[in-house]
């Protein structure tokens, strides 16, 4: 409900004090009536304390008689005025109106409270909504964090898949890449083998050839027994150690001795380790040195020297 409007509180409260003006005018009137003049009263003065005489000098003319008060005659009462109906009229119009005023008062003050008793209901409403919609928010947060955990997690896993996946194709590879090395090894000592028999099946066929002069048992290729010269180790490591290859720098200088037979021409025809240095792959790479060298020099004669044993160091 709406309180009452400005010009109507400005109206009900000129009549208001109307209405009361008259009511204290009619009180007025009432005690007036009602109160009398109160009589006149003589009365003499004495002298409350002792006094003392003075010298005896002329006596004093006789005092004059108190003249008399004259009593005055209280008024005589005025006429009541008979009750003003149209006052009453409006005495009871104006307390009417007075209730009517307090109960519009009563009437807006409980549709104020009823407001602000609403307005609070309202504001516990949106505040219930509002922490509701908090706590939704902080459910939500924590879902988020725990999506982004599992994220992490699973990125996590599958970082290290990759790196597992990744270090056994590494090893696969690497497996790969030493079966591939043995293979070629082998296809290499294979090859190795057969120019060797082919060297020894040329060396039998040279030497059918030329009719050689050592005996049943010897093992030499040339057409008669001779010593090389005194340089001529020295010109054969010259000759073959530009075909070594060997990139280590083994601890100590070790020793690998290699036996060589070739044809009288210079053609290499086999080669074998007399003496193993210690070092598997420092034989490897002399041998490989020798095959590559395919032909060896003549001596200061014009021969060449066969078989022959050759030292071969690494520092040398």
């Amino acid at each position: 409900m709406r309180p009452p409007t400005a010009d109507r509180l400005g109206r009900g409260a000129m009549f208001a004090l109307l209405v009361h003006g008259l009511l204290i005018v009619a009180l007025t009137i009432g005690l007036n009536w009602r109160s009398s003049e109160p009589p006149g009263v003589e009365a003499e003065l004495w002298a409350a304390v002792p006094q003392v005489a003075a010298p005896r000098g002329e006596p004093p003319p006789p005092p004059e008689p108190p003249k008399p008060v004259p009593k005055v005659e209280p008024p005589p009462p005025k006429p009541v005025p008979a009750p003003d109906r149209e006052a009453e009229i409006a005495l009871e119009k104006a307390k009417r109106e007075e209730l009517l005023q307090q109960q519009k008062a009563r009437e807006w003050e409980a549709a104020r409270l009823k407001s602000e008793q609403e307005r609070r209901e309202r504001e516990e409403v949106e505040r219930k909504k509002e922490e509701e919609r908090a706590r939704q928010a902080y459910i939500e947060r924590q879902k988020e964090i725990e999506r982004q955990k599992e994220l992490e997690r699973q990125k996590a896993e599958e970082l290290k898949r990759k790196k597992e996946e990744e270090a056994a194709r590494q090893k696969a590879e690497e497996l790969k890449r030493k079966k591939e090395e043995e293979a070629a090894k082998r296809k290499e000592a294979a090859e190795l083998a057969r120019i060797q028999k082919q060297r020894e099946e040329n060396l039998e066929r040279l030497i059918g050839q030329a009719g050689a002069t050592g005996a049943p048992g010897s093992t030499g290729t040339a057409m008669r027994s001779a010593g090389p010269s005194a340089g001529y180790a020295g010109r054969l490591k010259a000759r073959i150690k530009p075909n070594i290859v060997y990139p280590d720098e083994p601890a100590g200088n070790p020793t690998a001795t290699v036996e060589v037979r070739a044809a009288p021409d210079g053609t290499i025809l086999s080669r074998k380790l007399v003496k193993s240095s210690g070092l598997k792959e420092w034989d490897e790479a002399v041998l490989r040195a020798i095959d590559r060298t395919a032909v060896l020099p003549r001596d200061v004669d014009g021969t060449v020297p066969s078989p022959i044993e050759i030292d071969f160091r690494p520092r040398e």
